[in-house]
C-alpha cells in the first residue's frame, strides 16, 4: 500500500501554534515538504531522524509532486506542511488532484489561519452583536484575477469584517477599493508575519494603510483586517445573558 499524505496546516509560523495531529503526522512521515518561505524550519525540526525534509520554495508543482509521489510509493508517508490553512490559498487542488491521478491516498489537517492568529494577538473579535456577525476573507486582484463580483469593493460594502490576504504589495489598490465604500477613518489593523519573532501589530484606517505600511516596512506576510465595528459599542452576546434561555439554561427571570 502507498504511504499517506497528509497536507498539515501549520499555523501562522509560531511553532507551538500546530495541532496535535498536524505535529504528530510531521514526526511520522518519512518525507516532510515545508514551503520554506513562508514556514519557519523549527516547525519541521521534530521530524523524525533519517526522514528526508524539503525546502519546496523553489521547486514547481510537478516537482513537488514527483517527490511526493516517490516517497509514497515505497510506502513512506508524507507531510506536506503548509502556512496557515491548507484550504486557503494553498493550492490544495491540484496537489490533490495528481495524488488522486496516481492512487496515492492523502487527508488535510487543518491549522489556523492568520487572520484568527492576527485576531488573537490583538484581543479583537470580528463579530460585534448588532453590528456585524460576517468574516470576509479575501485578496485584492493581483496576478491572480478576481471575479468581478468578488472585487473588494463589493465585499467591502456590506461593511461586516473583512480579513484582507496577500496584498500588502498593493496597498495602494486596496485602499482605493475600499475607500469607495467605507468611510476613511474605518480601522484597519495591520498584521506583518503573525507569530513570528518579528511579528508587528500596526493599528491604523483605510485612508493611512499605504502610509502606514510604508512606514513600518510591512512586506509580504501582511494581512490587514479591516472592522467596521471596532471601537464601537455595539450589544452584548445572548449566549451568557441572565435573561436569556438555550437548551442548557434557563433564564433567570423564569
Amino acid at each position: 500500500m502507498p504511504g499517506l499524505v497528509s497536507f498539515v496546516g501549520a499555523g501562522p509560523g509560531d511553532p507551538e501554534l500546530v495541532t496535535i495531529k498536524g505535529r504528530r503526522a510531521v514526526e511520522e512521515a518519512g518525507l516532510v515538504l515545508y514551503a520554506g518561505s513562508l514556514v519557519p524550519p523549527e516547525l519541521v525540526a521534530c521530524a523524525r531522524e533519517g526522514a528526508q525534509v524539503v525546502d519546496s520554495a523553489q521547486l514547481t508543482l510537478e516537482e513537488c509532486h514527483a517527490l511526493a509521489r516517490d516517497a509514497a510509493l515505497v510506502g513512506d508517508d508524507v507531510a506536506r506542511v503548509h502556512t496557515g490553512d491548507p484550504s486557503l490559498y494553498g493550492a490544495l487542488r491540484e496537489q490533490a488532484a495528481l495524488l488522486d491521478r496516481d492512487g496515492i491516498p492523502w487527508r488535510v489537517i487543518p491549522g489556523i489561519t492568520s487572520a484568527c492568529a492576527a485576531a488573537a494577538a490583538a484581543g479583537i473579535t470580528f463579530t460585534v452583536p448588532e453590528l456585524t456577525q460576517s468574516l470576509v476573507i479575501t485578496r485584492v486582484e493581483g496576478r491572480t484575477p478576481m471575479p468581478d463580483r468578488e472585487k473588494i469593493r463589493h465585499l467591502a460594502a456590506h461593511k461586516s469584517s473583512m480579513a484582507i490576504y496577500l496584498s500588502a504589495k498593493l496597498t495602494a489598490v486596496t485602499r482605493a477599493e475600499l475607500l469607495q465604500v467605507l468611510p476613511p477613518p474605518t480601522p484597519v489593523l495591520c498584521a506583518y508575519r503573525v507569530g513570528w519573532p518579528d511579528e508587528k501589530l500596526v493599528w491604523t484606517d483605510v485612508d493611512n494603510m499605504v502610509r502606514c505600511v510604508a512606514e513600518n516596512h510591512l512586506e509580504r506576510q501582511t494581512i490587514f483586517l479591516v472592522l467596521p465595528a471596532e471601537g464601537k459599542a455595539g450589544a452584548l452576546s445572548h449566549l451568557y445573558a441572565a435573561d436569556f434561555s438555550h437548551s442548557f439554561r434557563k433564564s433567570l427571570d423564569r
